[in-house]
């Protein structure tokens, strides 16, 4: 189960932080991440992080968004927590932020998704 939080309403130019944490899951997840959705759009990758700490990033994100994983010293269930630092936020990062998890390359799991709307 992927629990997501951090969503809201937030004016261009500020900042937001998404959390997901993935409970019931004894081992660390390889893969975590955030997809998005605007309205009327398909859904796109926003970022990943691997557990080495390798990242991608949607070009449309990139310097702007910054994501992270628990730290790789602490509990499993810690480091099973994905994070999304977004910066300098504007109106066409609107839409429902979903939660990634793969467990491998056939199985990934989905959160409920938060929305994030920006206004201005």
């Amino acid at each position: 189960q992927l629990l997501e939080s951090g969503g809201g309403l937030v004016e261009a130019g500020d900042s937001l932080k998404l959390t997901c944490t993935a409970t019931r899951f004894p081992f660390l997840l390889p893969t975590m991440g955030w997809f998005r959705q605007a309205p009327g759009k398909q859904r796109e990758l926003v970022a990943t992080i691997s557990t080495s700490g390798s990242v991608n990033y949607a070009d449309s994100v990139k310097g702007r968004f910054t994501v992270s994983r628990g730290d790789a010293k602490s509990t499993v269930a810690f480091q099973n927590t994905v994070y999304l630092q977004m910066n300098n936020v504007n109106p066409e990062d609107t839409g429902v932020y979903y939660c990634i998890a793969d467990r491998d390359a056939a199985r990934r799991y989905w959160g409920q998704g938060t929305q994030v709307t920006v206004s201005g």
